[in-house]
């Protein structure tokens, strides 16, 4: 983390400190950048969040002051409401600062539109970030130059790693495989579990059966450099009860096609969300 970018002459500013807004600061916070070099504005953040920040010496604000200008301006507020959010945050964009905002379905236009021509990074994390295992999507616009893309880079990647794509409207497709997809493997092992009830298990033993097959899975596919494909065939002899519940699973009207039209909705709706 290029710590020497940021300083409370040239802070990191984010707008927004939920979830993945607290996600994101804390993994700053914890890769080295100095607490006095943050500034979080947010009018009602939560009491662990407020502790987080106090402990850091970050500074917590309500309202952006007028004469502040950021380095990197993080803007992490629900797509509902940036429109609301964005005039009062114009003020902190300088002749150096770029603007990164992870709200899903708010395009670069859109931001101009409100802000006003700058250097400006969309970025897609997901909830993963929490615990430092996410996965984040970007896209560049033209105005930002090597150096600012890097301290976005080293921003993002403390959450996991960084996916740069080569056109804006990526960002929506991004946004219904990655950035919606812990949901998918949530719900699947909910789907797993109930099969499991089904078959005759207790429902608080086949919950953590399928939890933990899925959490294990994914350390797995994490720590080997086979693709999941191989990782798959590794798992299923020829006539065994693998193939028997994959012949279910990969066939025509399977997962294949339910996830084609579950990303193309997610991507839809990502698309109207850009107003």
């Amino acid at each position: 983390m290029p710590t020497k970018a940021f300083s409370s002459t040239h802070p990191v500013v984010l707008i927004g400190a939920g979830n993945m807004g607290g996600a994101m600061l804390s993994g700053w916070l914890k890769s080295g950048v100095p607490g006095s070099a943050v500034i979080v504005v947010d009018p009602g953040p939560s009491p662990a969040m407020l502790s987080t920040i106090s402990e850091a010496g970050a500074t917590h604000l309500t309202a952006l002051p007028t004469d502040l200008k950021a380095s990197v301006l993080f803007l992490a507020v629900k797509p509902q409401v940036m429109e609301t959010v964005l005039p009062a945050v114009k003020s902190a964009i300088g002749p150096d600062t770029v603007v990164v905002s992870v709200a899903a379905g708010k395009t670069l236009g859109f931001l101009e539109k409100h802000l006003g021509k700058a250097a400006m990074v969309r970025a897609m994390p997901n909830t993963p970030a929490m615990v430092g295992r996410g996965v984040t999507g970007a896209f560049a616009n033209s105005g930002v130059s090597d150096p600012q893309r890097e301290r976005v880079h080293a921003l993002l990647h403390v959450s996991g790693p960084v996916e740069w794509v080569p056109a804006e409207a990526d960002i929506d497709a991004v946004t219904a495989l990655s950035g919606s997809g812990p949901a998918y493997v949530f719900y699947l092992v909910e789907c797993m579990a109930e099969a499991g009830r089904k078959l005759g298990l207790q429902a608080d033993l086949a919950m953590r059966l399928a939890r933990e097959t899925v959490a294990g899975a994914g350390e797995l596919m994490h720590q080997s450099p086979d693709d999941a494909s191989r990782l798959r065939e590794n798992v299923t002899s020829p006539g065994g009860t693998t193939a028997a519940a994959l012949a279910v699973l990969m066939a025509e009207d399977g997962m294949q096609p339910l996830f084609d039209a579950a990303l193309a909705a997610a991507r839809k709706r990502a698309e109207e969300l850009a107003g």
